[in-house]
């Protein structure tokens, strides 16, 4: 395996695993991951997938820092409050692997443009903090045969799911969630507040479901929701047995068969 002295020493820990080794890495080093969202569950997310070795990271936000993102946003510093949360994430990444080649998209994500920006990796993250963005990104993966990974989070607690286009039986996002609240039904983390340390394990779990896929071990959250209770530390596995046979986009006669952005779309900055 083409492995520099370095990277030998920086993946040692990686390359010792049952079911990693030097051909798993080599796997994580040529993986391509997409994080959507450079906020609580994007900031570990990538910074996990960039000490793992995934080759290359896309990062995608058009959100700008702010004071109140640093509870819980720790890929971001007090310097890089006004800057653009894109930016400040790929100087960290780089920072802790200049191995990792970092793609900076500094967009929203719009019905318009999400199949180009989903195009070319073997993973996407959802880590975005609205509900339209993330019906949005489930329909593109879908439609694309795309593996993602879902995950949101308020309060005290957090869920989890995957899904894969080789596990076709089993339920998306919208096969569980249906359709976007209406916009004042949820409140936000700046109205109900978040525990900050939640988004690191929930945007943990994230990266290792990618990890996960790209090295094809163990057993990926498709077909359930694994929810977090930080103040109980229970971890709850719901089993979700079948798709929904009438899912829009998903389901045996779709109608959703192209990305289209919700009516009421809306991207609150938390």
């Amino acid at each position: 395996m083409p492995f520099t002295n370095a990277q030998l020493a920086r993946y040692s820990r990686n390359i010792l695993l049952e079911g990693v080794g030097p051909r798993g890495q080599m796997k994580l080093m040529n993986a391509k991951v997409l994080v959507i969202g450079a906020g609580g569950l994007g900031a570990p997310a990538m910074l996990y997938l960039a000490t793992a070795g995934v080759g290359t990271i896309g990062v995608a936000d058009a959100d700008l820092v702010d004071v109140s993102n640093l509870q819980r946003q720790i890929i971001h510093t007090t310097s890089s409050i006004g800057r653009p949360k894109v930016d400040s994430a790929v100087k960290a990444i780089e920072a802790v692997n200049p191995d990792v080649k970092v793609n900076r998209h500094y967009e929203y994500v719009m019905a318009d443009g999400v199949m180009d920006l989903i195009d070319g990796y073997d993973f996407v993250i959802d880590a975005t903090d609205n509900f339209p963005a993330k019906f949005l990104i489930n329909d593109a993966c879908v439609i694309a045969k795309k593996p993602f990974c879902h995950a949101g989070i308020l309060g005290f607690k957090g869920q989890v799911m995957t899904w894969t286009p080789n596990a076709p039986k089993l339920p998306c996002y919208r096969c569980v969630f249906k359709s976007p609240p209406p916009k004042d039904a949820v409140p936000s983390t700046a109205e109900a507040g978040v525990l900050g340390s939640l988004a690191g394990i929930v945007g943990s779990i994230q990266a290792t479901e990618a990890i996960k896929y790209v090295l094809g071990i163990g057993e990926l959250l498709t077909g359930r929701v694994l929810t977090v209770d930080a103040l109980t530390m229970e971890l709850r596995t719901v089993h979700l047995a079948h798709s929904d046979p009438n899912c829009p986009v998903c389901g045996r006669n779709p109608t959703i068969t192209k990305p289209v952005d919700p009516i009421d779309m809306w991207f609150p900055i938390i």
